[in-house]
């Protein structure tokens, strides 16, 4: 909504594990189903809970669900990360691409065996430390640019 409304400008996206498509269809989803912290199921009610009875139609703005939005170009740089084993896994992987496809930059991580909120639930895990060290060293990387 900045971009299109001409200001402020952003300096960069840090999104960890976002939720970015209320549709809800990806394979991850799918896949995910009655399995984890935030399932299928907790995203469909996360979702009605924003939309109401407008999720999953064409009527989404894509500035409530970034996955709707047909133009990426003239982002700020994004870092995203999402575990390999959660719902949200398919959808961020799909806006990394899709900023790349429209010119942007994105530092993408896709942490192995990472579930929703994993840094978080288990912080002295190893993956868990790789992950904050990896958003701490891009937001370092962006702030001296």
């Amino acid at each position: 909504m900045a971009r299109d409304r001409g200001g402020p400008d952003l300096f960069g996206q840090l999104l960890m594990c976002p939720m970015l498509d209320d549709r809800n269809d990806t394979p991850s989803a799918v896949q995910m189903a009655g399995l984890g912290v935030w399932d299928r199921a907790s995203n469909h009610t996360g979702w009605t809970a924003l939309l109401g009875d407008a999720r999953g139609t064409a009527a989404v703005s894509p500035y409530a669900a970034p996955a709707r939005a047909e133009d990426l170009s003239g982002l700020p740089p994004a870092f995203i990360d999402v575990g390999s084993a959660e719902t949200f896994r398919d959808e961020d992987v799909a806006y990394a691409a899709r900023l790349w496809q429209a010119g942007g930059r994105a530092e993408l991580h896709v942490w192995p065996g990472g579930f929703h909120g994993f840094d978080m639930m288990a912080p002295h895990a190893a993956i868990s430390q790789e992950a904050r060290a990896a958003r701490l060293h891009w937001l370092r990387r962006l702030l001296a640019a």
